[in-house]
């Protein structure tokens, strides 16, 4: 058996999927044991046991708006950028958080004083869901702001 192209959900809903046949099965008569729902269940997606679809399901990586070598744009201490994304990784220990390393097709100068400049082309930041640091400038915006 070949595991199907339908995507997979989480697996709570995979779980509540086998919770829900288990009632169904009961309604006619038939008690299953909830480990036999789940071989069922791993079955219906083309699975050949409940541990390999769990290892597949639970090893997939989490949603992340940012892919690795795609193009982003947005402001970088007030001052505007267009960047490629040369890493990203989801913090496992700060769900909805975001390491990012972006590079800059030009220098952003990162000082704002006229008599003196200094600029940066690469930056490591750590953004949430909605492409924000947590970490704010003096008047409160935020060192970098993705835009969508």
């Amino acid at each position: 058996m070949r595991p199907s192209p339908t995507p997979l959900p989480s697996l709570d809903a995979l779980k509540d999927q086998a919770k829900r046949l288990r009632a169904r099965f009961a309604e006619d008569g038939q008690a299953i044991a909830h480990a036999r729902a789940l071989e069922l269940i791993a079955a219906q997606y083309g699975y050949r046991d409940w541990n390999t679809l769990h290892a597949v399901v639970g090893n997939r990586p989490p949603f992340n708006p940012w892919m690795l070598g795609s193009r982003v744009r947005g402001h970088y201490l007030g001052q505007p950028f267009d960047a490629e994304v040369l890493g990203v990784q989801a913090l496992t220990s700060q769900p909805g958080r975001y390491r990012m390393t972006l590079h800059f097709d030009e220098p952003v100068d990162v000082v704002t004083f006229d008599s003196f400049s200094a600029f940066r082309q690469r930056v490591n930041c750590t953004v949430d869901e909605t492409g924000r640091t947590a970490a704010r400038t003096s008047n409160g915006r935020p060192h970098l702001e993705l835009e969508w």
